[in-house]
C-alpha cells in the first residue's frame, strides 16, 4: 500500500526482506537457512519472523502501560490515604510532619490518659470510623497505633451511649481489621496494652453483634488460636491476657442466634485443634463451665455427617484431630460427669463425633497409647507398623482417650435406647436400626482402637441391656440382653433380608449398590453394615462363654414379661434355634459370596473413585489427608468397611468364617439343625467339581513354589547383613537397596496371595467352609491331592518299587569313592533297622532328618531282642506295621515318654506341662537355664513332637488307619491351621468353654458354677492368675512317690494378681482360663506337632475337615461295618483263590456267613484282629491299603486263625462247619494274639 491511502500520519511499516535484524536489542535470532533452500521459503520464513518480533514489541509496550497505570494508581491511592490519615489525625487532635508526625501519633496512641474519654457523639465516632476504614491497613505499622487509639475511644463511647447503630457494616469491617492485626507475624513484638486493646474490641463486638461476627467464625477463632500459642507462651504476666482471650473465645458462643452453631463449628475446627490448651490457658475448667456442650456436639455432628467433604475438617492433620478429640471428651465429662451421681448415657451427637474423630485417628491411638505393647503385637505382622508408633501420646490426650474404655459408660449404652431412636411407643424396624447403628459405630471404633481391651469391651457390651415395654404394664421395665437387641436390629436391615434370600445380593451390597433395585443411600448401607459387624463380634464372644446347654436353651419360648428366676444372663442371651438357623443361612450366603466372588470384590479397585465402593474401601478415613503418599501395597491394608478403620473386607471375611465354624462345631456335637442344612452344593457344578479343585491346587502349588524361592533369597539377604550389627563403611546404600527389594518382594507376595484368593475360589471355600461340600467328596479330593503330590515328587512313579527303580536308573552313572551309586545312597536314607524293643527311638533317630522326605516310600527291617533280623520283604505291609507300632508306643500310656496324655474319655492330647517338666529335670541335672545345652534339650523334646506329627502325617499320606483317638479340641487345631490368611485372628482357633470339657471335666464344671453363681463371686477370692501343676521325677534314692509335683502361678493378664474376679469380669476370666489351658500352656508342644504334621500333609488340606472328620480320617469310619462291601474288596490266596467257576471256597462262604451273623462289636474285633484298627476306611474297604486278604492255613480243625496285620492278612484254616469256625475265630480275636509274620 501507499502512504497516501492510509488516511493517517503514522509512519508506514518498514519490511526488510533481507533477513537482517534491524533491532540491536532483539534477543531472538532468525533461523539460519541452507543456501540451497528456495528463495520463496526463505522469504516466507523471514516474514513470519518479523511478524513475531512485532508481536513481542506490542506485548512489551502493553506491559509497560499496565505497569505504569498500576503504579500511578498505587501512588494516587497512597497519596489519598495519606491525606485521609492527616485528616483523621487532625480530627483526633494530633499534628506534625513526617517522622515527628508518626512519633506524635504513637505517643498519643499509647497515652492511656489521653484515651480516657470517648467521642462527644455517636455521629462523630461513626465519621471517624468510616474515615479510618478508608486507609487503615493491618500491614502498615503506622496504622496500628491509630487503630488502637480509635478502639479505645470507641469502647469508651459505646460504653456510655449504647446504640442500635452497632449493626452497621463498618463495625464488622473494623472487627476484621483488628483480627488481621492480631494475626501479624510480629504480634509477639506488640506491646501488651496494644494486644489488650484489640482483644477488648473483638470481645466487645462478639457480644454486641454476634450474628455478624459469627459469619467470620473461622478467622475469629484462627486468630485467637494463633494468639494463644504465640503470646501466652512468652507473656510474663499471663493472667490478664489469658482472661481476655478466654473472654473472646466465649463471647461468640454465649449468645443464641441462627449463627451460633456456625460459631461452635469454627471454635471446634480452628481453636480446639490447638496443641496443649490446658498449658496455655491454665486448665480447661473455665471454658468447660461456660460452654454449651450440647450445641458444640450438635454443630460438630452435623458438620461431620453432612458437610465433611466440603468443610475444613479435611484439612486437619492427625495431631489436630487428636487434640480436638481429647478436648471434646474432656468437655463432655465436665458437662455431665461431675454434675450427676449416676452414669451418664452418651447422647447421639456425642457418639457420632467421638466415633468419627476416633475412627480417623485409629492408627495413631492404637500405636501411641502404649507404644511398647503395640510394637510387640506387630512383631509377627510387619506389614504396616505406624511410622510414629515409638512416640507416646501426650499425657492429656492419653488420659482422655482411655477414659472412653469405661465399664459403666459402655454397659449403659443401651440403658435408654428410646433416647437414641426416639420412637413411638411401638418401635418400627427403621427406628431400631437407626438407634443400633449409632451405638454400633461407637462400639466398633472402640474395638478397633483398643484391641488389647477388646474382650473387656465385648463383655461390657454383652452385660448391657435395653429396656423394653413390659407385657403387663407397657412400661419400659423388662431388660432385653444386648445380643438380642442388636440381633433384632441386624435382622431388620435390608442387608440381612437381601443376603438371606440370595448370595448375589451380597456382592452388590459389598460393592454398595442398592439391594434389589431399592433406593438406599450409601450412608444407610454403611450404618447397616456396622450393626451386622457388631452383632457378629458380640455373638462370637457370647458363643465363647456359652455352654451347649445354655445355647440349646434358646429353643424354649417365654412370653415377654414372664419372670424366670432360675435363668442366668447367658441363658437369657441365647438366641432361639429358629433364629440361629436363619442366621446361619445369612452367614452362609455372605461367606460364599465373599469367597466365590473375590475377583469382583477386589478387582478394579480405584482409590481415586468417589462414591460407591470408594465410600467403604478407601485408603484412609474421610478426615485423612496424608494417605495419598502410601504405596499401593500398604494402601491395600487400609481398606475399610462401614467407615471404620481396621474393619476391612478381610476382617469381615474372617469374622463370618470364624462364627460359622463355631456354630457348625456346636451342631456337630449336638445336632439341632436339619440334615443337609450346611451344604451348598446347588451353587456348584458337582460333576466337574473335583477336577476343577485339583487344577486349582496345582496352580496354587506353583505360586507357593515362587514364594518359597523368594523366601530363600530373602534369608540370604538377611544373613549377609544381620540385624543389630554396625553398618560397614560403604555398604549403607547397598543395604537400603536390598531393603527396598525386600519390600517389593513382600508386595509381590501379597499380590500373589490376593491372586490366589481370586483364582482358587473352590479351594478357599474348602479350606474355610468345608461343610458346604459333602464329606465323601472332600475325602476324594484329599486322596486326589495326595496322589497329585506323589506324582509331582516322584516324577510320575507313584508305586514305591517303580520309584526306587527310577532312582537307581537316574543315578547309574554317578558313583562315589566306595563304588556305590548315588541312587543307593538315596535309598539307604529311606531304609532303617528297627529294634522291636525301641521302635519309637530308632525311628526318631533314623527318620527325623528326612523332614518332608518322609513322604517317600520307606523300607523297614525289624530286629528282635536278640539282634536277629526278622524274615520278610517289605512290600508295604511291614511299613504299615512299623507305623502302627510307632504310634502305639509313642501314644501309649505305659511308654514313659509322657508326650501325650489322656482325658477322661481316653482321648489323647499333648502333655501341657511337658516343657515345664523337662525344665525341672534339667535343673535337677545341673544344667544352667538359658545355656546352649539347656536350649538344645528343650529343642530335642519339641523335635520329638514334630516327628510324631510327621508319623501321623505319613499314615494319612499313605492311607494307613491307626487305632488312636485324639481329643476334639486338639483335632480342631489341625483343622484351623490351613484356613484363609484373611483376618487369621478372627478365623483361626479360638479357645472356648466347651472345648475345656474335652480337656478337664472337673475344670469345666467348676467354671460353669462360677459363671452361674447367683451371689458375689468375690467371695471366692479369685484373681486373674492360674495355677499350673508340674510333675517332676524324684531323684534316685528318694522315698515315697517316684514322681513329685509342684505348682506355679502365672498371670492371665498384666498385673493379673491385683485384679479380682468380679461378677462383671468373670466371663473374661473364664475365657482367659480357657485360652491358657487350651492354647498358651501347650503352645510349644502343639505347634511342634502341627509343624511336623504340616511337613507331610499340607495344612490347607487338613482345613477341609472338622475335628470329628479328622478323627475318621486318622482312624477310620465309626459307622457299622459293611460286610458286603468288605466281601467285595477281599483278596484270596492259596486254595481260597476263586477259580474259573467264580465260586468261593466253602470255608470262605462259612466265614462270611459267620461275619454276617456277628453284631457290630464282634465285627469290629475281627477287623482289628486282622488290620489293627476296628474301623473301616472312609470311602469303603476298597480304599484299605493293603487290601483285606484271606489265605488258607491247612486243614487242622484244632488250629486257631492267625493274622499278619502288616498286610491285613487273615490265615484261616479250612474249617468244615460254622460252629467250629465261630468258636476258633472268637477265641483268637479275644485272646489278643500277636504279630505273626508269614
Amino acid at each position: 500500500m501507499f502512504q497516501s491511502f492510509t488516511g493517517n500520519s503514522r509512519r508506514p511499516r518498514q519490511v526488510d526482506l533481507s533477513g537482517r535484524n534491524s533491532n540491536p536489542f532483539a534477543g531472538y535470532t532468525a533461523p539460519r537457512h541452507s543456501p540451497a533452500a528456495p528463495a520463496s521459503q526463505i522469504t516466507l520464513a523471514n516474514a513470519q519472523h518479523e511478524r513475531l518480533l512485532r508481536q513481542q514489541e506490542r506485548d512489551r509496550q502493553n506491559a509497560v502501560r499496565i505497569i505504569q497505570r498500576n503504579w500511578r494508581g498505587h501512588e494516587s491511592r497512597q497519596r489519598t490515604k495519606d491525606r485521609w490519615r492527616r485528616e483523621w489525625d487532625y480530627r483526633e487532635g494530633i499534628h506534625g510532619e513526617n517522622a515527628a508526625f508518626i512519633k506524635t501519633v504513637r505517643e498519643h496512641a499509647h497515652d492511656v490518659q489521653a484515651e480516657a474519654t470517648g467521642y462527644r457523639s455517636e455521629d462523630e465516632c461513626m465519621s471517624q470510623l468510616q474515615l479510618l476504614l478508608l486507609f487503615a491497613s493491618p500491614s502498615n505499622a503506622d496504622d496500628i497505633p491509630r487503630l488502637e487509639r480509635f478502639s479505645r475511644r470507641l469502647l469508651q463511647t459505646f460504653e456510655k451511649m449504647p446504640s442500635d447503630s452497632m449493626r452497621s457494616e463498618s463495625f464488622l469491617q473494623l472487627t476484621k481489621v483488628a483480627l488481621d492485626v492480631l494475626l501479624r507475624d510480629d504480634v509477639h513484638q506488640l506491646r501488651e496494652t496494644t494486644i489488650h486493646t484489640y482483644l477488648s474490641l473483638v470481645a466487645f463486638f462478639a457480644r454486641a453483634i454476634p450474628k455478624r461476627v459469627a459469619e467470620n467464625g473461622a478467622l475469629y477463632y484462627r486468630t485467637l488460636a494463633s494468639l494463644t500459642v504465640r503470646r501466652l507462651q512468652f507473656e510474663a504476666s499471663k493472667s490478664t491476657l489469658r482472661d481476655l482471650i478466654i473472654d473472646c473465645v466465649l463471647g461468640l458462643l454465649q449468645s443464641l442466634s441462627p449463627h451460633t452453631l456456625a460459631a461452635y463449628e469454627g471454635f471446634a475446627i480452628h481453636y480446639l485443634t490447638t496443641t496443649n490448651l490446658p498449658k496455655y490457658l491454665g486448665g480447661l475448667d473455665t471454658l468447660a463451665a461456660a460452654l454449651n456442650f450440647k450445641l458444640l456436639a450438635s454443630s460438630m455432628a452435623s458438620s461431620l455427617k453432612f458437610g465433611v467433604s466440603g468443610q475444613e475438617w479435611t484439612k486437619l492433620n492427625e495431631d489436630e484431630r487428636l487434640w480436638l478429640l481429647a478436648y471434646f471428651i474432656c468437655f463432655h465429662r465436665h458437662a455431665y460427669g461431675l454434675q450427676v451421681s449416676t452414669r451418664h448415657l452418651p447422647e447421639p451427637d456425642y457418639i457420632t463425633v467421638v466415633s468419627s474423630l476416633l475412627c480417623s485417628v485409629a492408627d495413631q491411638v492404637s500405636a501411641r497409647v502404649d507404644p511398647e505393647v503395640y510394637r510387640s503385637m506387630k512383631d509377627a505382622d510387619t506389614r504396616h507398623v505406624h511410622e510414629r508408633a515409638s512416640i507416646p501420646l501426650p499425657h492429656f490426650i492419653r488420659q482422655e482417650v482411655l477414659s472412653l474404655v469405661d465399664q459403666g459408660s459402655i454397659t449403659s449404652l443401651l440403658a435408654h435406647t428410646d433416647d437414641l431412636t426416639r420412637p413411638e411407643p411401638t418401635s418400627t424396624p427403621d427406628s431400631v436400626v437407626e438407634g443400633a447403628g449409632m451405638l454400633a459405630s461407637y462400639a466398633l471404633t472402640l474395638l478397633r482402637v483398643f484391641p488389647r481391651r477388646g474382650d473387656d469391651i465385648r463383655m461390657w457390651l454383652y452385660l448391657g441391656s435395653a429396656l423394653i415395654p413390659s407385657g403387663s404394664t407397657g412400661n419400659p421395665t423388662e431388660k432385653l440382653p444386648a445380643i438380642k437387641y442388636f440381633w433384632n436390629a441386624a435382622r431388620n436391615t435390608h442387608i440381612y433380608e437381601s443376603i438371606s434370600r440370595a448370595t448375589n445380593a451380597a456382592v452388590r451390597l459389598l460393592k454398595f449398590s442398592s439391594p434389589d433395585g431399592t433406593n438406599i443411600a450409601v450412608s444407610d448401607i454403611d450404618q447397616e453394615w456396622r450393626i451386622v459387624l457388631l452383632f457378629l463380634e458380640l455373638y462370637t464372644f457370647v458363643l465363647k462363654v456359652m455352654d451347649d446347654e445354655e445355647f440349646l436353651s434358646g429353643g424354649g419360648s417365654r412370653s415377654p414379661g414372664e419372670p424366670n428366676p432360675n435363668s442366668t444372663w447367658t441363658r437369657e442371651s441365647a438366641l432361639p434355634l429358629r433364629d440361629v438357623s436363619n442366621l446361619t443361612t445369612f452367614l452362609k450366603n455372605l461367606a460364599f459370596a465373599m469367597y466365590w466372588n473375590a475377583t469382583d470384590l477386589s478387582g478394579g479397585e480405584d482409590d481415586d473413585v468417589d462414591g460407591g465402593i470408594a465410600s467403604y474401601f478407601i485408603t484412609s478415613s474421610t478426615l485423612r489427608t496424608d494417605g495419598q503418599n502410601k504405596s499401593t501395597a500398604l494402601r491395600a491394608y487400609d481398606k475399610k468397611l462401614a467407615g471404620v478403620n481396621g474393619m476391612s473386607l478381610d476382617y469381615l471375611k474372617g469374622t463370618v468364617t470364624g462364627l460359622l465354624r463355631m456354630v457348625y462345631e456346636r451342631d456337630s456335637r449336638r445336632n439341632f439343625l436339619p440334615k443337609g442344612h450346611w451344604l451348598m452344593t446347588q451353587q456348584f457344578d458337582m460333576e466337574g467339581f473335583i477336577p476343577a479343585v485339583v487344577v486349582e491346587e496345582e496352580n496354587r502349588h506353583q505360586v507357593q513354589e515362587a514364594d518359597h524361592e523368594e523366601d530363600e533369597d530373602k534369608n540370604d539377604t538377611i544373613n549377609e547383613f544381620p540385624e543389630g550389627t554396625d553398618t560397614i563403611v560403604g555398604t549403607r546404600r547397598t543395604q537400603q537397596t536390598r531393603h527396598i527389594d525386600l519390600l517389593r518382594r513382600q508386595q509381590r507376595k501379597a499380590s500373589r496371595k490376593k491372586y490366589l484368593e481370586a483364582v482358587t475360589p473352590r479351594l478357599e471355600i474348602l479350606q474355610n467352609m468345608p461343610f458346604f461340600i459333602p464329606f465323601a467328596t472332600r475325602v476324594q479330593i484329599f486322596r486326589e491331592f495326595v496322589t497329585l503330590d506323589q506324582v509331582r515328587r516322584r516324577g510320575g512313579h507313584v508305586d514305591p518299587d517303580n520309584w526306587r527303580m527310577s532312582v537307581m536308573q537316574n543315578s547309574r552313572i554317578e558313583r562315589g569313592a566306595d563304588g556305590r551309586t548315588s541312587g543307593q545312597d538315596i535309598l539307604q536314607r529311606y531304609h532303617a533297622k528297627i529294634r522291636r524293643a525301641s521302635v519309637f527311638e530308632d525311628a526318631y533317630e533314623q527318620f527325623y532328618v528326612l523332614g518332608e522326605g518322609l513322604k517317600e516310600p520307606i523300607q523297614i527291617t525289624f530286629v528282635d531282642k536278640f539282634g536277629t533280623v526278622e524274615a520278610g520283604i517289605d512290600g508295604g505291609g511291614v511299613t504299615k506295621e512299623f507305623l502302627t507300632s510307632v504310634t502305639n508306643e509313642a501314644f501309649g500310656s505305659s511308654n514313659g515318654l509322657s508326650l501325650f496324655i489322656e482325658n477322661d474319655q481316653n482321648l489323647l492330647y499333648p502333655n501341657p506341662s511337658a516343657v515345664d517338666e523337662r525344665k525341672d529335670m534339667l535343673r535337677q541335672a545341673g544344667f544352667k537355664e538359658g545355656s546352649i545345652e539347656w536350649n538344645e534339650q528343650i529343642r530335642e523334646l519339641l523335635r520329638r513332637y514334630e516327628f510324631l506329627g510327621r508319623v501321623i502325617g505319613k499314615c494319612l499320606y499313605e492311607g494307613i488307619l491307626v487305632d488312636i483317638g485324639f481329643a476334639g479340641f486338639f483335632l480342631l487345631k489341625w483343622a484351623l491351621t490351613g484356613g484363609s490368611g484373611s483376618a487369621s485372628r478372627e478365623s483361626g482357633y479360638r479357645a472356648n468353654l466347651n472345648d475345656l470339657r474335652d480337656l478337664d471335666e472337673g475344670l469345666y464344671q467348676g467354671l460353669l458354677q462360677l459363671k452361674n453363681y447367683p451371689g458375689n463371686v468375690e467371695d471366692f477370692s479369685l484373681n486373674f492368675t492360674v495355677t499350673d501343676t508340674i510333675f517332676t521325677p524324684q531323684s534316685a534314692g528318694s522315698s515315697g512317690n517316684p514322681e513329685a509335683s509342684r505348682t506355679t502361678t502365672r498371670e492371665l493378664k498384666p498385673n493379673g494378681s491385683n485384679i479380682p474376679v468380679t461378677n462383671e469380669n468373670r466371663l473374661v476370666y473364664i475365657s482367659y482360663i480357657a485360652r491358657h489351658r487350651l492354647q498358651i500352656q501347650p503352645r510349644l508342644q502343639t505347634n511342634a506337632f502341627l509343624r511336623g504334621l504340616g511337613d507331610i500333609i499340607q495344612p490347607s488340606w487338613l482345613s477341609m475337615f472338622n475335628q470329628s472328620e479328622l478323627q475318621t480320617l486318622v482312624g477310620g469310619d465309626s459307622s457299622e461295618i459293611d460286610i458286603p462291601d468288605l466281601r467285595r474288596n477281599t483278596l484270596y490266596g492259596g486254595v481260597y483263590v476263586i477259580g474259573d467257576d467264580h465260586q468261593e471256597h466253602p470255608t470262605v462262604q462259612l466265614f462270611w456267613n459267620v461275619m454276617q451273623s456277628f453284631d457290630d462289636t464282634e465285627r469290629r474285633k475281627v477287623l482289628k484282629f486282622v488290620t489293627s484298627t476296628p474301623r473301616a476306611p472312609l470311602l469303603g474297604f476298597g480304599q484299605l491299603n493293603p487290601r483285606f486278604s484271606i489265605r488258607d492255613a491247612g486243614d487242622d480243625q484244632t488250629r486257631l486263625p492267625s493274622t499278619s496285620t502288616c498286610v491285613n492278612l487273615l490265615k484261616l484254616p479250612r474249617y468244615s462247619d460254622a460252629q467250629t469256625l465261630t468258636q476258633k475265630l472268637l477265641y483268637s480275636v479275644n485272646s489278643g494274639a500277636g504279630f505273626d509274620l508269614s
